[in-house]
């Protein structure tokens, strides 16, 4: 893997982690575009990814974390809320994803399945922003603070039908959240630290089983890279989006997933992009990880 291979793959996983349009799926295309068969160290590659993306949220919302931190010793009743919850909308991913891993990996991975997971849900977005709007605007509704541990099970479980690649995992919490009465805002941000849960918990497993073979094949230098791309392009996603989202319409993104399924789409068709993606070697995959990270 070259120095622009790894740049272009960390801008694109930053850019697209906490955004509702799939960084998998985007990562699974990129990929191919830029013409790296997949293997195991590639795989883990993606996943690590995810580590600069982590540090990026962590930075832009240390307050939210320090209250949790606070509510683990008792000091803050507030953030210990806000942490269960967390840990309720997690376990749902944890327990569907080990029991369907390699169901899904073997179904839904590869470009259509991609392209009809931005379309599905480009038009879900579409329905639901008409139906808010009917009912007060995007921007009514509860606060982050007023989540209830049944509501956050709910989201939670919302969350693993992003499992399907190209669905996202910040597109079915944010709608999770807005379908439980948060307003826009909050959903967001209720997402963005679903995230840092999720993909911690992912990256931590696979950098674990697989770190070693994506730097012996890539070497330190591309891999600091894709790193810090990650960390700087998801910075500015996150702080777009919040700023986007409250004074405009959710609708942009599923505009933009409809498109990109379509050109993706043709792209399939035109030959560029192959339905299922080049293998280098015989492959195991990160399941466990990619379902708890898609997504992205």
């Amino acid at each position: 893997m070259t120095y622009i291979q790894s740049l272009v793959l960390g801008i694109v996983q930053g850019l697209t982690e906490y955004l509702p349009v799939s960084s998998t799926g985007h990562l699974l295309i990129t990929q191919q575009l830029l013409g790296i068969p997949k293997s195991e160290a590639i795989e883990a590659f993606h996943v690590f990814l995810h580590a600069g993306s982590i540090l990026a949220v962590l930075a832009l919302y240390r307050q939210r974390v320090v209250e949790m931190l606070l509510g683990l010793l008792g000091k803050n009743p507030a953030g210990l809320r806000l942490l269960v919850n967390l840990i309720c909308a997690f376990v749902p991913a944890v327990v569907i994803g080990l029991a369907f891993e390699k169901h899904i990996k073997a179904f839904l991975y590869g470009a259509w399945p991609v392209v009809a997971a931005w379309f599905v849900g480009g038009v879900g977005v579409l329905i639901y922003v008409r139906w808010r709007k009917a009912r007060g605007g995007e921007n009514q509704g509860l606060g982050i603070a007023d989540l209830t541990w049944k509501k956050a099970i709910v989201i939670g479980l919302c969350q693993c039908v992003a499992m399907w690649p190209g669905m996202s995992r910040s597109l079915m919490t944010m709608l999770g959240g807005m379908f439980m009465g948060l307003r826009v805002t909050a959903a967001v941000e209720f997402s963005f630290l679903l995230a840092l849960v999720t993909i911690s918990a992912a990256s931590a497993k696979e950098t674990f089983e697989f770190g070693s073979l994506m730097f012996t094949e890539f070497g330190p230098v591309p891999i600091a890279i894709g790193f810090v791309a990650s960390f700087l392009s998801a910075w500015c996603a996150v702080k777009w989006a919040v700023s986007y989202l409250q004074k405009r319409s959710f609708a942009v993104f599923g505009w933009y997933r409809i498109v990109i399924a379509i050109v993706v789409a043709a792209l399939i068709i035109g030959g560029i992009i192959t339905a299922h993606e080049p293998e280098e070697a015989p492959y195991k995959g990160t399941e466990g990880a990619e379902l708890l990270l898609e997504g992205e």
